[in-house]
């Protein structure tokens, strides 16, 4: 092998598999989820990240990207929801509907 060769080859490479990598702004995949229900200032996390109070949720839903998903409302006074979802691609939109059970005095 000539001199230097490795070398080239190795940048040759390594510039090959970064301009086969998406770029970092390209548009992904997402399944809509659509929620609905009470309280309206219920908290909605999913995947233990805090998305905002259910009424923000049900008027602009929430695009999730495929897999499974773990959806948690929780509200002081209420017992938690929580709900495994599956986002497939093609399947349209996951629809909630949910009313939080009041804890008892």
């Amino acid at each position: 092998m000539a001199p230097g060769w490795s070398r080239f080859a190795a940048a040759s490479l390594a510039i090959g598999a970064f301009a086969c990598q998406p770029p970092q702004n390209a548009v992904r995949p997402t399944v809509s989820l659509r929620m609905r229900g009470s309280p309206g200032d219920a908290m909605v996390t999913i995947d233990d990240e805090t998305i905002g109070p259910l009424d923000f949720v049900a008027a602009h839903g929430v695009a999730l990207p495929p897999g499974v998903h773990h959806v948690t409302v929780t509200a002081v006074g209420y017992f938690p929801w929580d709900k495994e979802v599956q986002a497939e691609l093609g399947q349209g939109p996951i629809r909630l509907d949910l009313v939080l059970a009041r804890v008892p005095d």
